[in-house]
């Protein structure tokens, strides 16, 4: 077990940090996915960490990776592979939807993706920056809930908050890269958007349909990093 309480061989990210360097999204990055080999294993370990979501390298060269959550599998998710990408410093990521592709750009790693790979999620618009704030608790219902308001809608700026809703133990997601794609495909912009307690998620979308997705990353637990 290492300092951040996660067994050797794990490297912990925080994924989407704001301009300070603080807040981003845990994420566990199991280096060696053989060493998980089967589905009960990889689920038993993501329910153990209690991370949002959890990443298993099947093969570091071609970029294969498996995202899990706590609950279940998930085909697509922004920050894990934002995540993965910085950290093994690749240029192009597997997944069974299609390939994303990703960059460095300074103090950002940039994947690119289509909003249609990303699981369904409810995007609702408040009224005001502060009533985003102010939820001390996900709003009633059920199914993944995005909740945004325009922070200066000239510039860019969003304030979100993200709520899973899918009965495990994430009551609230940090921050959330499938939904800001999404987000910024609906209203067809690029948005700077502030997320949870202070996480930063830029977006850019391109004519051809894609989004891109950046953030930093910083290495919180674990081996070799940047």
């Amino acid at each position: 077990m290492n300092d951040f309480g996660v067994p050797d061989g794990i490297d912990v990210l925080r994924v989407f940090c704001g301009p300070d360097g603080r807040h981003g999204n845990p994420l566990g990055v199991v280096r060696d996915g053989r060493r998980y080999p089967g589905n009960e294993s990889r689920q038993a370990l993501a329910r153990r960490l209690g991370f949002s979501e959890t990443v298993f390298v099947d093969d570091p060269e071609r970029g294969t990776v498996d995202i899990r959550t706590p609950g279940l599998r998930l085909p697509f998710a922004g920050h894990p592979l934002v995540g993965a990408a910085w950290l093994l410093d690749l240029e192009v990521l597997e997944l069974p939807v299609g390939d994303v592709f990703a960059r460095q750009d300074g103090e950002f790693t940039w994947i690119t993706a289509r909003p249609e790979w990303a699981p369904p999620r409810t995007l609702e618009r408040y009224a005001s920056a502060a009533e985003v704030e102010a939820l001390t608790e996900p709003p009633p219902g059920e199914g993944w809930l995005y909740v945004w308001a325009w922070e200066d809608e000239a510039a860019g700026r969003v304030r979100a908050r993200a709520f899973p809703r899918r009965g495990d133990d994430v009551d609230e997601d940090e921050a959330t890269g499938a939904a800001a794609m999404l987000l910024s495909a609906e209203l067809g912009r690029a948005l700077n958007i502030r997320q949870g307690r202070g996480s930063q998620i830029l977006t850019a979308p391109a004519p051809d349909g894609t989004v891109e997705i950046g953030g930093r990353v910083l290495l919180a637990a674990g081996g070799a990093g940047h």
